[in-house]
């Protein structure tokens, strides 16, 4: 007779080896669809790449911007799907429904919760990466541009056609457009020009049964919905027509940093009240975070007023000390320069090709939230902020703080789906990120974000407490595995979208009723019955 630790080892081997079959099944099955469903099956067959493959892992790793989402133990896709054409998509949307797989669509994977690269349930990633083209109409004042290109190159494409010409995209040159446009967008000129969405004219959709739309074809509610509201919710986005904004000769940037120890809380506070109803050509923001004292072995808080102004140092100098003068801004803290240039500086680059690499090494995982706030911080609100950035798990922690105002303010909050407009002084993001691996490293910085975040409660935005959807965060609401209501999704929607969220869901049962499309906080369908 067998021994029973035998016995139960042929099991084990058995089950093991029905389960490996199982999966390779699946997978030959999945890539045999995506040839028969693709109009050059050659071709499909060189941007497929499954387990086995040898590229695989690389090109799974090569668009993952958080280190928290590349273990071991993180679930990966049963393939990656790179297209080239548009047929590539239609048959990986078709096959994944055929085979009860879950659809990630990749841009640049810069989604804070991994979302585009990571799913519980079997899935495929989507990588836009070759869909990256870019073209510029300088006579029209537009461009179209491929979901799959990141703001650095679009910022390079434009500056190579224009001087006076750019668009209101976000301060990561590496952050990919489709995931841009698709959650709003801001960057310094926000208060002139609105959010990157704002300036979307035009775009190209595949939906849940492959057929491919512009503005026209897919109608103005879908049309409505992609800008702001997610679009990995409503299909694959394969293109964006964007308007083109004008941009001076010449702008002027300055950085100035205050301290505790130079009246920081004191300026910040006057901030606050002053940033928001500046003249809109002026963006300043402000980076706070703990640095080392003069004082031998002591840390204070840094607040680093950061800024883009559309015009000379005579009219900014002007400007600041009539409206801002605590700030103490001396023209030799200012530069003027062209707006590619203001770019570059920003981002420490000494050339404009840096803006072209895709390549930058990530070396940390990370935490992030965000926040809104429309009355200003008290002071003693600030000064308990500051004891926060001393605890331990707050190491290179960061608060991101800009202004809205200008042209935020005259914009309805039913535009588009992003609905924090007129009322917020200011958009806050938290970060927190860590470089050593290991459970309890990240539960600890974790834990201390978390705590920021609920000492933050008093301070900003209620009923909902809003937070933006391109700061993705899951802590606030997630969806079911399977069928997820509208009212459980509301828990998290209202937050991103406000009232907003009604609409979005009317839209995403009208292109998606059965919710294909759909992840850890995509819209819901309306249906009583969803895709389980």
């Amino acid at each position: 007779m067998m021994p029973l630790s035998s016995f139960f080892s042929v099991v084990v081997i058995a089950l093991v080896s029905s389960f490996t079959s199982s999966a390779v099944k699946t997978d030959e099955n999945f890539v045999q669809c995506l040839y028969s469903y693709s109009n050059n099956s050659s071709s499909i067959s060189k941007v497929v790449y499954i387990k086995t493959n040898s590229s695989y892992s690389s090109i799974l790793k090569f668009s993952i911007q958080n280190l928290r989402f590349a273990s071991n133990s993180t679930p990966k896709p049963f393939a990656i799907i790179t297209p080239k054409e548009v047929c590539h998509i239609q048959a990986a949307i078709i096959c994944s429904q055929h085979h009860g797989l879950q659809i990630r669509i990749r841009s640049a994977g810069h989604d804070f919760e991994g979302l585009s690269y990571v799913s519980k349930v079997p899935f495929v990633v989507v990588d836009l990466i070759n869909f990256r083209e870019i073209e510029i109409d300088v006579k029209k004042g537009s461009a179209w541009i491929q979901s799959g290109a990141n703001i650095g190159e679009l910022y390079y494409m434009i500056s190579e056609k224009s001087k006076t010409l750019g668009f209101p995209a976000g301060f990561c040159p590496t952050v990919g457009i489709g995931g841009l446009l698709s959650g709003g967008g801001y960057g310094f000129m926000l208060r002139k020009y609105g959010l990157s969405a704002d300036n979307v004219i035009d775009a190209h959709i595949i939906d849940v049964k492959g057929r491919l739309f512009d503005r026209e074809a897919m109608g103005e509610d879908l049309f409505w919905a992609i800008r702001g509201g997610g679009g990995a919710s409503f299909g694959v986005i394969l293109a964006w027509k964007i308007k083109l904004v004008p941009v001076p000769p010449t702008v002027t940037v300055f950085r100035v940093s205050k301290t505790l120890e130079q009246n920081a809380t004191k300026i910040v506070h006057k901030w606050q009240l002053v940033a928001s109803k500046l003249d809109e050509n002026i963006g300043l923001g402000i980076l706070l975070h703990r640095v080392n004292s003069s004082k031998k072995d002591e840390s204070t808080i840094e607040a680093l007023f950061q800024s883009t102004f559309f015009g000379g140092i005579d009219q900014l100098i002007h400007l600041m000390q009539e409206n801002f003068p605590e700030l103490d801004l001396k023209r030799e803290d200012c530069i003027e320069m062209a707006w590619i240039e203001s770019v570059l500086y920003f981002l420490g680059f000494s050339s404009r090709e840096a803006l072209l690499n895709r390549s930058q090494p990530i070396t940390d995982s990370f935490k992030a939230k965000s926040d809104f706030v429309m009355n200003p911080i008290p002071e003693f609100g600030l000064e308990g902020l500051w004891h926060m950035f001393y605890e331990d798990g707050a190491e290179g922690a960061l608060m991101e703080l800009f202004p809205f105002g200008g042209i935020m303010d005259k914009i309805p909050d039913s535009e588009t789906p992003f609905p924090h407009r007129s009322g917020n002084l200011y958009i806050i993001r938290y970060s927190v990120p860590w470089l050593q691996e290991g459970y309890e490293i990240a539960q600890k910085h974790m834990s201390w974000i978390r705590r920021l975040y609920s000492y933050m409660e008093p301070f900003v935005s209620k009923s909902p407490r809003a937070a933006y959807v391109n700061y993705r965060d899951l802590d606030i609401g997630i969806n079911n595995k399977g069928y997820t209501s509208y009212k459980k999704a509301s828990i998290w929607g209202f937050k991103y979208f406000k009232n907003n969220f009604n609409r979005l869901a009317y839209v995403k049962t009208k292109v998606d009723p059965l919710n294909f499309f759909r992840n850890e906080q995509s819209i819901p369908s309306l249906l009583s019955k969803g895709r389980n």
